[in-house]
């Protein structure tokens, strides 16, 4: 049996200009676990981590307009709650879709930390917006009442702005492989998981950050020994200058040629460039090959014949 961990985007619960609902994600859902439960029944272990960008987003928009009647959450809590209602639903759908054809294997969810260095750089220059629009004295207010760091957004007005640390390690990693011993499928790390740090006694804490959802499958895809890594996007490969008329489709890689194309410029910082980091690290680390495609080429793509796969 192969190991393999699978990071699903976030077109796979919410398309452009869809609402936000739970009742889209679910529908949505519905065609992304049958692609799931084709790799199930092609005989991989298989590990899910999904995001939980938007979700989370709409969640900090729900609390800022309620804050008079109950008081918001901090961001760690508000990733445990999207990691628990995503999670639900990836495992309700893919369960059923495993009972209806036939298989008795069990889903498991996986709640899971994340641990960051309390010392990481991204602390002292926090990149990453969440939540809610603001106008700028809004923001300065809150910026000085709350200690938040505020930045001006395109044109459109004031977001927080929150750290995104590296992950070292995963607090859950050994449930994760005693679930997986057990013939489990597994739903982990889902948005990067809870990002918290350690002190020097153990002791755990939650802090206000947001980590990037595939450095974390990836630093899961390492620590549970996966064959392989596959992260699942919008399109179809990687390209070289993507959108332009002389785009070009990247099959294979070698780690030291996604390197050179990372360092040149030619993956957006904001979409694919995190991809390949996250895929040139778990192959730098294992010596096992990272593919990235789209769900509907998954299957292909392990098949080899599909996808931008990168190798040692």
């Amino acid at each position: 049996m192969k190991k393999i961990v699978v990071a699903i985007g976030g077109n796979a619960l919410n398309k452009p200009g869809e609402k936000p609902t739970a009742e889209v994600m679910k529908a949505n859902l519905l065609g992304t676990v049958e692609h799931l439960a084709d790799l199930i029944e092609d005989g991989f272990d298989l590990v899910i981590t999904h995001g939980n960008g938007p979700q989370v987003g709409n969640l900090l928009v729900q609390q800022e307009l309620a804050k008079d009647t109950l008081p918001p959450f901090p961001i760690d809590v508000n990733d445990a709650m999207t990691q628990g209602s995503i999670g639900y639903l990836i495992s309700q759908t893919l369960s059923n879709e495993l009972k209806r054809r036939g298989l008795k294997i069990p889903v498991s969810c996986v709640l899971t930390q994340v641990v960051v260095d309390k010392n990481d750089p991204g602390f002292e220059n926090p990149t990453k917006p969440v939540g809610p629009f603001y106008d700028e004295k809004t923001a300065r207010d809150l910026q000085k009442n709350k200690g938040w760091v505020m930045k001006e957004d395109a044109g459109r007005g004031w977001r927080r702005v929150v750290p995104s640390p590296k992950p070292l390690d995963i607090v859950e990693i050994e449930s994760i492989k005693a679930l997986l011993e057990a013939d489990n499928v597994l739903i982990a790390a889902g948005g990067g998981g809870i990002p918290v740090v350690m002190d020097n006694a153990g002791k755990l804490e939650g802090v206000e950050a947001v980590i990037d959802k595939d450095r974390a499958s990836s630093l899961l895809a390492r620590l549970i020994g996966a064959d392989t890594f596959v992260i699942l996007t919008a399109v179809d490969h990687a390209y070289l200058n993507f959108g332009k008329k002389d785009q070009k489709a990247l099959k294979k890689l070698k780690v030291s040629d996604a390197k050179r194309l990372m360092e040149e410029g030619h993956f957006a910082k904001g979409s694919m460039y995190p991809k390949v980091e996250a895929a040139v690290d778990f192959v730098e680390s294992t010596g096992h090959q990272a593919i990235i495609t789209s769900l509907e080429g998954v299957k292909e793509a392990l098949e080899g014949t599909f996808g931008t796969h990168i190798t040692i």
